[in-house]
Formats: C-alpha cells, structure tokens, sequence
C-alpha cells in the first residue's frame, strides 16, 4: 500500500499527454446520517485489475453514455432542477451554451444511472412526491443497464418511473491531470440515500463496498490501508465538516473547476492542487 497521498508505485505519465482525450463523468457521493451522530458515505474499493483506479477506493460512478443524452433536455422524466440550471452549476461558462445544457442532462441521468448500477440505490420516484422504496424489483433492468442493453430513458418509461434530479445537490468538477493515461471531466454529485432503500456490493467493479464514518475512512487512508485519489479524498475532507446530512446537502458551493498538476522529480511522480500540502503530508 502506498502512503497518505503518495502516487502507487505503478504510475507512470504518457509520452505525449496531449493525446489523450478528455472523457465526461459522473460520480455520487451517497451519504446518510451515523446513529451514532456525524455522517456516513457509501465507498466502493474498486477490482484491482480494472483500467482505471483499480484497487482505489471511490464513490459510485462512472463515464457518460453516448444514450444518456438520447432523449435531450425537455423530457418528460424528470423532476427537479432543470439541465440548465445544473449547467450553471457546473460548467465554466456563464450563461451556459445550449452544448453545456445537453451535457448537464446526460451528467445528471449518468449519475442517477452508475448509482443504480454500482449499489442498487435508485434516486427515482413515481411521481414528484415519490421516491422508490424497493429498487430491488428492478434487478433484471439493473443488469440490462451495466449491460447496456437498456438506456436509462427506456427504463424510466417502461417502468413509469421520473429522475429525481431534486434529490441530489452539486458538489463538485475535477478534471484529470495532464500526464494520466485516462482523463475525465468529472462532476461530482451529492445524495441522501432514499428512505427505505439499501446500498449494496453487487457489481462486478466492486472488490468490495459498504457504508464507513469518515473519520474512520481518513484514518485507514493515513495509514496506508486504503488509497483514495485526490478528489475522493477532497469530498471527505469537506463533507467530514458537517454534522447532519440535511446540513451538507442544504451547504451552498461555488464549483470552481479543479485540475491538479503532476510534477516529476525524476524519481516520482507528485501531484499539486489546492490543499494538496495536507493531502501529501507536506
């Protein structure tokens, strides 16, 4: 295991950084609140053989699907805050341009669909006041969709079912450095885990996945037990100043889109954002 925010010893940056493009991502930090008082955050410990973070631990996510932009952004399946609104959020530019509002639509139905496929937990509803209470009636679809036989618009619709786009609030943009082999341009989303649903390990990304404190997550990360990236550590890092999920959730942010840099000494590889001193034990 490596140590607190050191690169694995694997790393190594591309020949010709500029080759390599730039992928959109979602990823939902799932959060509920601790019996024992504070907050806890779902966390998968990804395969150790996958291509990218593999054996990281992370939050559900995972890259946009072309058909997560298929049906455009005057559906009739969603409730909640609009694409442009969640456009304005997250893009750099302001006012967002018609591209960055169906880019927005496909983040928001990407984040809502790796949820559901990475832990079972589905932020969908009947209806503006409803919310599933048994995604577990839904195996056959959560399959089809990992699969990708099955778009989440079509799931929507053949189940009579609308996104609730309401039920998760903007966290954050981080932008892989320049040097890695994958790059993704990922928005980070934050969510209550619904009343009544369970979050769970079965897909075959997880090497293993469950709910942890996280002071307990930060204390197994100094201690070289597990190894969080940059941005996974960043979101515990702020989300651990809150004490109630209603608190974080309700939190107003500025997402101020981040891209660490990767500087090389000639022996390793170190990486610099802001906060990166705490993260490197520097």
């Amino acid at each position: 295991m490596t140590g607190p925010g050191q690169l694995p010893d694997s790393f190594r940056p591309v020949d010709d950084p500029g080759s390599v493009p730039i992928r959109q991502a979602a990823t939902v930090a799932l959060i509920r609140d601790a019996d024992s008082g504070g907050i806890e955050v779902f966390l998968i410990r990804r395969v150790a053989g996958m291509a990218f973070a593999g054996g990281m631990t992370v939050f559900p996510g995972g890259g946009v699907d072309p058909r997560d932009a298929e049906v455009g952004v005057d559906a009739e399946d969603w409730v909640g805050p609009e694409p442009r609104w969640w456009a304005e959020q997250f893009d750099a530019t302001t006012p967002p341009d018609d591209d960055a509002v169906v880019l927005a639509s496909s983040l928001v139905r990407a984040a809502v669909r790796e949820t559901f496929e990475e832990c079972g937990v589905l932020l969908a509803g009947s209806s503006a006041q409803d919310v599933v209470g048994e995604p577990d009636l839904y195996t056959d679809a959560r399959r089809a969709l990992e699969s990708r036989e099955l778009s989440l618009s079509e799931f929507l619709a053949g189940s009579d079912l609308v996104l609730r786009a309401d039920l998760m609030a903007p966290l954050a943009r981080w932008i892989t450095p320049l040097g890695e082999r994958r790059r993704y341009d990922t928005r980070f989303f934050l969510a209550q885990l619904p009343a009544g649903q369970s979050a769970d390990d079965r897909t075959t990304e997880a090497a293993s996945a469950g709910w942890h404190r996280i002071a307990d997550v930060m204390g197994s990360w100094r201690a070289g037990d597990l190894f969080l990236l940059p941005p996974t550590w960043s979101q515990l890092d702020h989300l651990a100043g809150f004490d109630t999920v209603a608190d974080a959730m309700a939190a107003p942010r500025e997402i101020v889109p981040v891209t660490p840099t990767l500087i090389s000494d000639g022996s390793a590889v170190h990486i610099e954002f802001e906060g990166s001193a705490r993260y490197t034990g520097g």
